[in-house]
């Protein structure tokens, strides 16, 4: 299950569910602006290619929240 985290690993922008977020496939997550501008769609960490985050149904966030955990990497 996606952890959808809540922010932007580049400029911590919050990207709460249902927020334009882009993901690769080890859920390292990035706000549209970075994704698409900065990174051009390839993943700064892995170089895998980043993909438009799902959004989780409001009905089950109760039952499955999304992570609080922030991550965010240090330029350089």
């Amino acid at each position: 299950m996606l952890e959808l985290r809540p922010n932007c690993e580049t400029c911590d922008t919050d990207l709460p569910n249902g927020a334009s977020a882009y993901i690769c496939t080890f859920e390292c997550t990035f706000c549209a602006p970075c994704a698409e501008g900065t990174h051009k769609r390839t993943c700064p960490n892995c170089g895998g290619d980043l993909q438009a985050r799902p959004t989780r149904p409001e009905r089950l966030l109760g039952k499955y929240p999304a992570s609080t955990k922030r991550v965010v990497k240090k330029a350089g």
